[in-house]
């Protein structure tokens, strides 16, 4: 019996490893919110013409917004820059207690005197996130619109 459950931690141990460890290629995470196809899973959010959300419109720049999204993002707890520069970013970040890493990609185009802001957030690994990357886009939009 004591086997058994040695052979249990140490499996759980190593997938939590792997989660905590796991490489997060740029060519497989860093995507285009505006050219992606949606997962059927529930895990993901996208935020584009004909996504979970319509584009959103913003008064300033593009190079306004994205210097203002890029303050926000690194201000949020556990978040990087993955990939992407100029009007194209993804950025990681990771679950408080597993580390979990989810990803936000955001496209930037001019529209009229300000700027459409598409986004595409998604979890790695599981089915479901509890709307935590939903939320975060939100919490993202919100502080960018003050």
């Amino acid at each position: 019996m004591a086997a058994i459950l040695i052979t249990l931690l140490v499996v759980a141990l190593g997938i939590t490893a792997f989660i905590r460890f796991a490489p997060s290629d740029p060519a497989d995470w860093h995507v285009d919110p505006l050219t992606v196809t949606k997962p059927g899973k529930p895990n993901n959010w996208l935020i584009r013409d004909g996504g979970d959300a319509p584009a959103v419109i913003l008064p300033d720049t593009p190079d306004q917004v994205m210097a203002k999204l890029d303050a926000i993002a690194r201000a949020d707890p556990r978040t990087i820059l993955l990939a992407g520069e100029g009007f194209h970013k993804t950025w990681i970040t990771r679950s408080a207690r597993m580390a979990y890493p989810d990803y936000t990609s955001v496209r930037l185009e001019p529209s009229g005197k300000g700027t459409k802001l598409s986004l595409f957030a998604r979890s790695r690994f599981g089915a479901s996130d509890f709307g935590v990357n939903r939320a975060r886009a939100e919490k993202w939009l919100a502080q960018l619109a003050r």
